[in-house]
């Protein structure tokens, strides 16, 4: 666990520093947004799998102001470890759920379907590491991104018109009647 923290620091200060190093390239490159793409850069090479294809552009938009923020203002890092999915791979997270806790109703509480995902519409983004998602979830509703269930601290949303309720899971909002149907 110590060891675990002490590389995450360290990663975390040699992603600054290249993002310091790569500041004059960028400067050059974008002229007035230089710090934005420096920590893009060194964020892709922190991140090498993240993918923000897929998301839709207000989400992307939002999440790298947000994470350019936190790590040029508070030296804070933030991660994708998901955003975007197909339908046919929620499908087969939802149904690898449904069978790892043996009901439809248990599922829910962690994986939604493709039709009431956020993932798959482009909007919904998984977040790491844990302090980037405590920076996200203080400073989130400034770029329109909330956290929403109380079960996934790594979850965010972004919302462009209405702050949503935070939730204790995502099946919270499903009818009872429904609910009773599918446990």
């Amino acid at each position: 666990m110590i060891e675990s923290l002490r590389r995450s620091r360290v990663f975390a200060a040699v992603t600054r520093l290249l993002a310091v190093a790569l500041l004059p390239a960028a400067s050059l490159r974008l002229p007035g947004r230089g710090r934005y793409l420096a920590c893009q850069w060194a964020l892709a090479m922190r991140y090498p799998a993240e993918d923000l294809t897929g998301l839709s552009e207000p989400a992307r938009a939002a999440f790298t102001a947000a994470r350019t923020e936190a790590f040029w203002r508070d030296r804070q890092l933030i991660g994708l470890t998901s955003g975007h999915r197909d339908a046919a791979r929620q499908h087969r997270l939802f149904a690898e759920e449904v069978r790892r806790t043996g009901s439809v109703a248990a599922a829910r509480r962690r994986v939604l379907p493709p039709h009431e995902s956020a993932h798959v519409r482009g909007t919904a983004l998984d977040v790491r590491p844990v302090e980037g998602a405590a920076w996200l979830e203080r400073h989130g509703r400034a770029y329109r991104l909330y956290r929403r269930y109380d079960n996934e601290w790594w979850h965010f949303e972004y919302h462009a018109d209405t702050v949503p309720m935070r939730l204790p899971n995502p099946d919270a909002l499903r009818p009872v009647a429904l609910a009773r149907a599918a446990g």
